[in-house]
């Protein structure tokens, strides 16, 4: 059986891998050679800028299957019977150290579901502590400063770690866990995982509920002494990644139960402490752990640059049932973790196959930007609402709204006096002179004249009359001149 030929990036065969072009025997290289400089510019460009944080990570393929009933407090569709199953990426992680850093460290370890559900992907971001070091992201650059080299020293500084957590006591929780027997686990497989943040549910009749997500390990519990990690990360710095792949590999599917906190919105005001505070739990005797599902791992990825170092999650990435609390790390957690993706692997890095839904299609109005295969056809609109028959929204929101001074949700602003959508249009109208008003009409007329459907150029006529009765009609006389002729 002949060989697959092996070709250039596009798609030109390879005469020959081994050798690069010379002017004559043992001659300098040629600029000419194609093969040679694709393949070295390439070589160079292979790889990303890491994460900020949890850039040493693991992952694996498997599903999420519901074993118990928990209709009464969410509507989501991927909880919404037992046995149901849905198709989940999984990436664990440290948080301080490098790409490069060892495994076994005494560090709080990442813990990310990505569910790829039939309404979306649910991104569920936490770590394997229920707590976390501060309670507000203004603070989160500084003590992730704290925690990474020093720009000095180049190394990790014990002054600038503990210097961070004097001034900070609210840490001092996060702190007792990392210090105490579980801040190395033996392996990913047998470390919790926790929601960590406080989330909102809703269920069919509107009730909100909040919750916390604990991801018990049935592998059991095993950590690390400090020796024993100080000898390990020594002879296999990727132990934890060894250890994952390898038990996948050979059929034993590590496994985790889901169980919930529940608590009633209403009880959230009244309750002792802060109950959206990320440096407390909710006692179990308060709200005791009701069982959800099962998650189960049985896939290596195929390639870990591709599918877990190219893994984008955020806890933004929400579905209908599922919400926010104001939870303030989580609130700054919504914008900062969809940020670093796009800063890390472009504006189209949710095209990726590890990032893209699975279970539904996306539909909305983004184009353009790096590496875009999103162009939809000739006919598609990139704005909205249109008159084309695009996607629309849907009016529903996700989650029930959260009570402030009024009420979060998809609202419209507040109405003052002259906060409508034309007043400012019209004063800026009449500040021009009339040669700059007749360049604005010139330049809205060419290229709204050129719109094929009437009703699409009445509406915008219609914002110009609004703005100011002269500038409607000066733009309608020059369409109409445009089109007559």
């Amino acid at each position: 059986m002949s060989k697959r030929v092996l070709t250039t990036e596009s798609g030109a065969p390879v005469a020959d891998n081994q050798n690069s072009a010379s002017a004559g025997v043992g001659g300098p290289l040629l600029l000419q050679d194609q093969h040679l400089l694709e393949k070295l510019a390439r070589f160079n460009r292979e790889r990303i800028p890491e994460r900020v944080v949890h850039a040493r990570g693991s992952g694996a393929y498997g599903h999420f299957e519901v074993t118990d009933d928990v209709t009464a407090f969410t509507h989501a569709d991927f909880l919404s019977e037992t046995g149901r199953r849905t198709e989940v990426f999984v990436r664990f992680s440290t948080v301080a150290d490098s790409l490069g850093g060892a495994d076994a460290v005494r560090d709080p370890r990442g813990f990310a579901v990505k569910f790829y559900t039939a309404e979306g992907n649910y991104d569920l971001v936490g770590n394997n502590t229920p707590v976390f070091f501060v309670k507000d992201p203004v603070k989160f650059p500084d003590f992730i400063h704290s925690q990474k080299r020093d720009p000095f020293t180049g190394r990790q500084e014990p002054d600038n770690v503990w210097d961070f957590w004097a001034h900070s006591p609210e840490a001092t929780h996060q702190v007792t866990w990392l210090m105490g027997d579980r801040g190395i686990p033996a392996s990913y497989r047998h470390m919790n995982g926790y929601g960590s943040h406080t989330y909102q549910w809703t269920n069919a009749e509107g009730e909100a509920f909040f919750v916390k997500y604990h991801f018990k390990t049935n592998q059991g519990v095993r950590s690390l002494s400090s020796e024993q990690a100080a000898e390990i990360a020594g002879n296999d710095p990727n132990s934890h990644q060894t250890d994952l792949l390898q038990a996948i590999e050979r059929g034993v599917h590590p496994s985790w139960t889901l169980y919930v906190q529940v608590m009633p919105a209403a009880e959230a005001a009244d309750y002792r402490f802060n109950p959206f505070d990320l440096t407390k739990v909710w006692p179990h005797r308060d709200y005791p752990l009701r069982r959800v599902g099962r998650l189960v791992l049985d896939r290596n990825p195929d390639n870990v640059f591709a599918e877990v170092e190219q893994a984008a999650f955020s806890p933004n990435n929400f579905v209908p049932g599922i919400g926010p609390s104001p939870d303030k790390m989580l609130q700054g957690r919504l914008f900062a973790y969809a940020d670093a993706h796009r800063y890390r692997l472009g504006v189209n890095h949710t095209l990726l196959a590890v990032n893209a839904p699975k279970a539904t299609t996306a539909r909305n109005y983004g184009r353009d930007g790096l590496m875009a295969v999103n162009s939809q056809g000739r006919y598609a609109k990139n704005y909205e609402p249109n008159s084309y028959d695009g996607p629309v929204e849907t009016g529903r929101p996700l989650s029930a709204p959260l009570p402030v001074s009024g009420h979060t949700g998809t609202h419209e602003a507040p109405q003052h006096t002259k906060d409508d959508d034309f007043v400012q249009a019209g004063d800026l109208y009449r500040l021009m002179s009339e040669e700059e008003r007749q360049r604005l009409v010139a330049n809205i007329a060419g290229g709204l004249s050129q719109v094929s459907r009437d009703d699409v150029i009445e509406k915008n006529l219609a914002h110009f009359h609004a703005a100011d009765p002269e500038y409607g009609r000066r733009v309608a006389e020059a369409v109409r001149a445009l089109r007559e002729d």
